[in-house]
């Protein structure tokens, strides 16, 4: 079993930058591929992107590609996931998850374990 708490979340101006953070619990975090996911009010579950168990892999939604990224430190049994050029329609609750396999994927429900999330706004 895979605890996740993420941390890092805040409002930001337009423009901004912000890191959040993914720390899990247990001695496996390596074996786990990491999402990040977003959902803002009214709308589904969005995936944001995806890094395999060695970091080896990543894969992004269109929205974010060369604005965030994705990284993990497995002595740390954390994940990261960096924005640059926030936009107000980047507000939403972020969401990391874990997979128990070590390849990434895109969905949902190809994931195991969910953190709580935690809030990012952008004023515009």
């Amino acid at each position: 079993q895979v605890q996740l708490v993420e941390s890092g979340g805040g409002l930001v101006q337009t423009g901004g930058s912000l890191r959040l953070s993914c720390a899990a619990s247990g001695r496996t975090f390596s074996r786990y591929a990491i999402g990040w996911f977003r959902q803002a009010p009214g709308k589904e579950r969005e995936f944001v992107g995806s890094i395999s168990w060695n970091g080896g892999y990543l894969h992004y939604g269109d929205s974010m590609k060369g604005r965030f990224t994705i990284s993990r430190d497995n002595a740390k049994n954390t994940a990261y996931l960096q924005m640059n050029s926030l936009k107000p329609e980047d507000t939403a609750v972020y969401y990391c998850a874990a997979r128990s396999v070590a390849g990434i994927a895109i969905i949902t429900t190809f994931y195991d374990y969910w953190g709580q999330g935690t809030q990012v706004t952008v004023s515009s």
